[in-house]
């Protein structure tokens, strides 16, 4: 029986790389692969227009899907792009912002309600931080470019109001004073930039995100792996042989991080940097597979459904292809 040939859309991440090449194959399929730069685009296209057999998705947006049952694709446990977020709000210098709790009151930007950072950091500012998220003023639209539009349709929690900014972008909003705050995954163009007008409001973030991950066990998931439902439903052996071929990829990326022979990164003291984190996941610093990320995706679940993201309060198994759920360990 000949192989089948299933399209791939994602970013180009080191963990997905032998994937793309060829490296390492998925049992039964040929990979197709397509590499973006922006992940926003890939989740456009795969959930307006189905475009791809297999491809990356927001967290938030996937749950909102599920939610109200209008995912024409399922998740695998696999996860391309993990970022903690308290180092995502962005205030200027100078402002009398100092801590989470100073945001009740004033005026926050987003480029998404749903977007899956600014779940994760609202969760964070109202489980931990204390912060009433309905005394914040909450303003929507692009990071660089006005206009960008809610992308689900979120169920908005009494006292909640976001306002649509048709016509400025964040990285304006935030310059012009007609924002106090920032809370994006992408920082603000001055600030990427290097103008020393805009900064994080959280101070020493590194370390309150190490912290939260101790305290926790939450560390933020933003993408999924997802395929079309058609094509699991005609080849359900799919999701096993790519979740496995996925875990190869990705072990692969951490023993080149690990090596330390040379620089397989251009950033000093990479490899170094890889083995502290290694010690302070107790060794599996990026697992697939639910039950290594239970905590991190129920908290996410919690946020999701507190915030009107996901219209039901779903439980971790209903988003996973059930082949993936319980894996067989030799």
């Amino acid at each position: 029986m000949p192989n089948i040939k299933l399209s791939l859309a994602a970013c180009d991440y080191d963990h997905l790389r032998d994937l793309f090449t060829g490296r390492v194959k998925v049992e039964g399929v040929d990979i197709i692969p397509m590499v973006f730069d922006e992940p926003h685009h890939i989740f456009h296209r795969a959930s307006n227009f189905t475009d791809f057999d297999i491809h990356e998705m927001s967290f938030g947006r996937y749950i909102s899907l599920v939610s109200q049952k209008k995912n024409e694709m399922t998740a695998l446990p696999v996860f391309p792009s993990r970022v903690a977020r308290q180092s995502a709000f962005y205030v200027r210098s100078g402002s009398r912002i100092k801590n989470t709790l100073d945001l009740e009151g004033k005026r926050v930007g987003i480029p998404e309600w749903t977007q899956t950072a600014t779940i994760y950091a609202r969760g964070w500012l109202a489980e931990t931080e204390g912060v009433d998220l309905g005394k914040i003023k909450w303003f929507q639209t692009g990071v660089d470019q006005p206009g960008r539009s809610e992308p689900s349709n979120p169920v908005l929690p009494p006292g909640i109001n976001v306002t649509p900014v048709p016509d400025k972008s964040l990285s304006e909003l935030i310059l012009s004073g007609d924002i106090d705050c920032a809370l994006t995954a992408l920082p603000p163009k001055p600030f990427r930039e290097g103008d020393r007008r805009v900064k994080r409001l959280v101070r020493n973030a590194r370390r309150v995100e190490e912290n939260y991950y101790r305290e926790t066990g939450i560390f933020p998931i933003m993408h999924l792996i997802c395929v079309k439902n058609e094509v699991l439903e005609k080849y359900p052996w799919v999701a096993m042989n790519l979740f496995e071929a996925f875990e190869d990829a990705k072990n692969n990326a951490i023993d080149r991080a690990l090596k330390g022979s040379h620089s397989i990164y251009p950033f000093p003291w990479a490899a170094d940097s890889a083995e502290l984190v290694r010690d302070m996941f107790e060794g599996d610093m990026w697992p697939y597979g639910l039950e290594p990320n239970r905590r991190t995706i129920e908290a996410f679940l919690r946020f999701g459904f507190e915030q009107g993201v996901a219209h039901l309060n779903l439980k971790p198994e209903v988003l996973f292809a059930p082949q993936t759920l319980n894996i067989a360990k030799t």
